[in-house]
């Protein structure tokens, strides 16, 4: 990994332990979700980095890729159990992390489920371990505290301008041989429920990205495009963030967006909700291996 990269990274999980502590100690139960979000996005770009996607605040059975809507005024509650996903971008290159906040106490060991596993999976990192060894590592974890872990959910590698590239990180003993090695950048990302462990999309989403750009024959539609590419490369972004700089009506806005989904020049990220409607918990963190070292890039 070149040296260049290397330190973007570790900038990257600077800034991101910064802002999960700053979110860990602030939020609380009757704050507006557009409040919190906006927030930590905002501390990202004072500390000088760039949100790497929206910030995901998925409540309850809603596992991920849940961000507030244009003037959304939904409301924390204390019994809700709410994932909190950050990611930071310095030049591109990204540390991800997240955690999981119960504010009634009632739900402490699926929380410490997930946290547990993150810390054991971290734990036995080293160039040429086996992938599959990851999520035995998880899986085993997640049901000693009598849960399962999202089966269908993963971590992920990160990349220059894509926080989902290779390799997978299972959540599970999935027997996957492939080995780390080094100049790895990835994410372990232990979800667990008291569900099944499985997961499927949901409608109302509000976060995207640039899958293909093409010619678009909607006026709105190219400003989105033009504006997406500009600002965000192949990177995710909102819904909200559009109409923050741009501020289209929200009929164009709509008719917009939805012709660039059924063209295929952007991709959707429906939030992720788990079968059965039961609740979810997640803890991440980000990993760089370089010259032969493990580097855990957000505490």
């Amino acid at each position: 990994m070149e040296k260049q990269e290397f330190e973007a990274y570790l900038k990257a999980g600077k800034i991101a332990s910064k802002v999960k502590a700053s979110a860990q100690k602030s939020i609380k139960p009757g704050q507006k979700l557009l409040e919190i979000a906006e927030t930590i996005e905002k501390e990202i770009i004072e500390l000088e980095a760039r949100p790497a996607f929206p910030a995901n605040l998925s409540i309850n059975n809603i596992a991920a890729h849940y961000t507030p809507k244009v003037n959304d005024e939904a409301t924390l509650l204390n019994s809700d159990v709410l994932k909190v996903d950050i990611g930071v971008h310095v030049n591109g290159f990204i540390a991800d992390c997240a955690f999981t906040l119960d504010f009634s106490g009632n739900n402490s060991k699926l929380v410490e489920a997930s946290e547990k596993a993150l810390q054991n999976a971290s734990s036995i990192l080293k160039p040429g371990l086996e992938i599959g060894k990851i999520g035995e590592e998880i899986e085993k974890t997640i049901k000693s505290y009598g849960f399962n872990p999202v089966y269908n959910l993963s971590g992920h590698g990160l990349q220059a301008f894509e926080t989902h590239a290779f390799p997978t990180i299972p959540n599970h003993a999935n027997k996957d041989s492939k080995l780390l090695e080094d100049g790895m950048a990835f994410a372990i990302e232990p979800f667990a429920t008291n569900g099944e462990g499985h997961v499927s999309e949901s409608i109302d989403v509000e976060i995207f990205s640039i899958h293909e750009p093409k010619p678009c024959r909607n006026e709105t539609a190219r400003k989105i495009l033009d504006f997406a590419e500009k600002e965000y490369k192949t990177l995710p972004f909102a819904e909200r963030w559009i109409q923050n700089s741009l501020k289209l009506s929200e009929f164009s806005r709509k008719i917009a967006l939805k012709e660039l989904l059924q063209r295929e020049i952007l991709h959707s990220y429906p939030p992720l909700q788990e079968h059965h409607s039961k609740l979810v918990s997640q803890a991440e963190t980000s990993i760089v291996i370089n010259e032969g070292q493990v580097k855990i890039l957000v505490e």
